[in-house]
């Protein structure tokens, strides 16, 4: 037993003497973006590695290698602008409100006490590695450059032009959607005019508006760092990028090295057993199965509108299913008997069981990967950002649905829901994007740890780094050289009309001559 315990040792003595202390930042209140990235970051501790997360969530209980910096002001202005995105706005309007609200999480993050004492001050401490979420927080990628890191940026929602930025992948417009439009990547003409204006838009409103308050809080915050290294610079040097998304379970677009797919990586391949009350409930609904009623963490189902909740409430209770409604007050008034209601439920394990016919939910990104990691048909009711193109995905590919969730009648949403149950051409889509979402050669969880580590190995890996990344604006696109084609092309057109014109000038000289000598 001695020997074995050696032997277990000098095996695993390299991974410790490896060990990196690692800065994550991700201060998101939304429970949601950090529920994607909690197993990824306890799977780095778990392999020695030293973890540093500054977040909203803080562990209940103490975790080895894992220590936290708790963010409570992050919350002070969340729900105002979750009901400022509900309502109807132009896209100038909803870009200024979320750069806003971006600019004062950045600002919480760089002012909080334990940052400010042991993170901020030079020589103070040091990291190897900084992981953010890569989310409109340009000032605190200053880390990387205080620590003079590597950084890893991780967006929760999958890519676009920004989240590009960072690494230079270029996705054109014609058939890469905004993520807040709503739109596929099949796109007509006129779809394509307004993916390009809007996405026009929300770069000039980011570059002209919002990035010159991420560079006052960096000049500010970082001092020394903001002398040796510009921020523009800073966001165009991440080692790496992980996306949570996947092809199977959206679109075919490119890549550059640096940008890898895991989405879902925050699912277990292994469903745990449900409440034995929960579990009872499931097996009593029979035949007719169970349907799971979510609107996520960042909408609160008791915050409906009554009408709302009372549609809701008549279409669950005219059906032969039993509902299991995410909802977040202890009672419900006018509950029927086959509801069943609490605060919190285990999604994953709960989709994953086989009474459970389908899923009505919001339409955000970690609910529909995993609808799609189980198999489940979806009935979508999105309410803002990326639910609307998640939806409309769902419906396009066939395993689901929407509802205009402030129109829809109640003969509309029984109707809707009886469609997804008694057609059995949802439920076949979904198992067979299930079969393919789940064909891959590592999980995500395993190709997130991999290419982490790969870069520590590395020491940022940035020979990773496209060369597009060094390049003006014109340069990039090619203009100058467009440009200067277009110009020689002119000069050309140019001499050629003058040489033209003056040989024009010349005959008609010359006949002049002539019929004057033959006068």
């Amino acid at each position: 037993m001695h020997a074995l315990r050696i032997g277990f040792l000098l095996l695993t003595l390299p991974a410790y003497l490896q060990a990196a202390r690692i800065l994550a930042i991700f201060p998101f209140p939304g429970p949601s973006q950090y529920i994607n990235v909690l197993p990824y970051l306890k799977e780095l501790a778990g392999r020695g590695h030293h973890v540093t997360s500054v977040n909203a969530f803080p562990q209940k209980k103490p975790l080895a290698n894992f220590r936290d910096v708790f963010l409570p002001d992050v919350f002070d202005n969340y729900n105002e602008l979750i009901n400022e995105l509900s309502e109807p706005m132009n896209l100038w309007q909803g870009n200024n409100a979320i750069n806003k609200f971006f600019v004062d999480i950045t600002r919480c993050v760089l002012t909080n006490k334990e940052v400010t004492k042991t993170l901020l001050p030079p020589g103070k401490d040091h990291f190897d590695l900084i992981i953010v979420e890569a989310l409109r927080s340009d000032a605190y990628y200053g880390f990387a450059a205080h620590f003079n890191a590597p950084i890893i940026g991780i967006s929760t929602f999958g890519t676009d032009w920004n989240i590009d930025s960072l690494v230079g992948n270029e996705s054109p417009l014609s058939y890469t959607p905004l993520a807040t439009g709503g739109l596929t990547d099949r796109m007509t003409f006129l779809e394509r005019l307004s993916n390009f204006v809007d996405t026009t838009v929300a770069w000039i409103n980011y570059r002209f508006f919002h990035m010159p308050e991420q560079e006052k809080m960096y000049a500010k915050y970082f001092p020394e760092a903001s002398q040796k290294v510009k921020l523009t610079d800073l966001n165009r040097n991440f080692s790496l990028v992980l996306l949570n998304q996947h092809f199977s379970l959206s679109f075919s677009r490119p890549y550059v090295p640096n940008m890898i797919e895991v989405g879902g990586l925050h699912i277990s391949h292994k469903p745990a057993p449900l409440p034995k009350d929960l579990e009872e409930f499931i097996q009593g609904s029979g035949e007719h199965g169970v349907i799971y009623f979510s609107l996520g963490s960042n909408v609160l189902s008791k915050d409906l509108p009554a009408e709302r909740r009372d549609l809701i409430l008549k279409t669950f209770a005219s059906l032969p299913q039993r509902v299991l409604w995410k909802f977040e007050d202890d009672k419900l008034p006018g509950k029927p008997s086959n509801v069943f209601i609490s605060k919190w439920f285990p999604q994953p394990d709960i989709l994953a069981h086989p009474k459970v016919k389908l899923f009505i939910t919001h339409g955000g990104l970690l609910s529909t990967i995993e609808s799609i990691h189980h198999g489940k048909p979806v009935l979508g009711l999105p309410f803002f950002y990326d639910q609307f193109l998640n939806v409309r995905r769902a419906t396009q590919a066939g395993f689901g649905l929407g509802l205009d969730h402030k129109t829809m009648t109640q003969q509309e949403f029984k109707k809707t829901i009886e469609i997804l149950l008694k057609e059995p051409r949802f439920a076949q889509i979904a198992r067979q994007m299930s079969e393919r979402y789940r064909d891959q050669p590592m999980s995500p969880l395993d190709t997130a740890i991999w290419w982490t580590e790969y870069v520590l190995r590395h020491k940022g890996a940035y020979y990773m780094r496209v060369a597009g990344q060094d390049l003006g604006f014109f340069a990039y696109h090619s203009l100058d050289v467009i440009g200067f084609l277009l110009g020689g092309a002119l000069l050309l057109v140019a001499i050629i009309v003058g040489v033209l014109g003056k040989a024009a000038k010349l005959t008609d000289f010359g006949n002049s001559k002539k019929k004057l000598k033959t006068k």
